[in-house]
């Protein structure tokens, strides 16, 4: 039985400036197993991000497929569309993106309340998580309270707490101090190796990139080298 989670064929993504149109994806080719580790590398304007953001279904191609364990996302109306993208992808980003008016096991619950969790299934499992990234005595802190890494830590619970099929990081560390860092380096490689977790870093450290599976670099919108670290 095949594994495939995840298959990306000639992806393109332009966007109009005044009359100018600007390539960002070139013809992106991409095959993600269940269970993959991969950094996504290349300079500022590669099309790293863009590239997450499709796979994510935060942003449309311009043309090309993402096909999801067989399914073509696209092809999905947006309500279907945000469903499948609440209960099968979590997201970090380098920003955070707390709710800064509810605490750390609040936002953590967000997700599975959105998703139709009743809340006390919801409180349970986010507590799970926030004593799973070592928080528990920050449960009822507001983001304004934590440190930096600590919303971090935060965040990636939040992202997890549906048990996505893919988990999405964009610059997860890029704000951290190197200490910080790897904590969160730590955090992401114990829940992979816990539960398996399919995993897709945009990251310009190159220690965190050499720690995953498979490193793929983009080299103005195309994949110039894909392979192991």
């Amino acid at each position: 039985m095949s594994n495939r989670l995840l298959e990306v064929s000639d992806l393109r993504k332009s966007f109009r400036r005044g009359t100018a149109s600007i390539d960002v994806l070139n013809g992106v080719d991409l095959a993600v197993d269940e269970g993959d580790t991969i950094a996504l590398v290349g300079a500022s304007g590669a099309g790293k991000s863009t590239l997450l953001h499709i796979l994510g279904t935060l942003d449309h191609p311009t043309s090309g497929s993402v096909m999801f364990r067989g399914h073509d996302v696209f092809g999905f109306g947006e309500g279907e569309l945000a469903a499948f993208r609440n209960r099968s992808i979590g997201f970090v980003f380098q920003f955070h993106h707390l709710l800064p008016e509810f605490s750390a096991l609040e936002n953590i619950m967000m997700p599975a309340l959105i998703g139709g969790m009743n809340r006390g299934e919801a409180q349970d499992r986010s507590a799970g998580l926030l004593r799973d990234v070592g928080l528990t005595h920050r449960a009822a802190h507001k983001p304004g309270e934590l440190s930096g890494g600590e919303q971090q830590r935060v965040a990636i619970a939040r992202a997890l707490v549906l048990s996505p099929l893919l988990l999405l990081a964009d610059e997860p560390t890029g704000n951290l101090d190197r200490k910080t860092s790897e904590e969160v380096h730590e955090l992401l490689a114990g829940f992979q190796e816990r539960i398996g977790l399919t995993l897709i870093i945009v990251t310009h450290n190159e220690r965190l990139a050499g720690r995953m599976g498979k490193i793929i670099r983009l080299v103005d919108g195309r994949i110039q080298e894909n392979g192991n670290p």
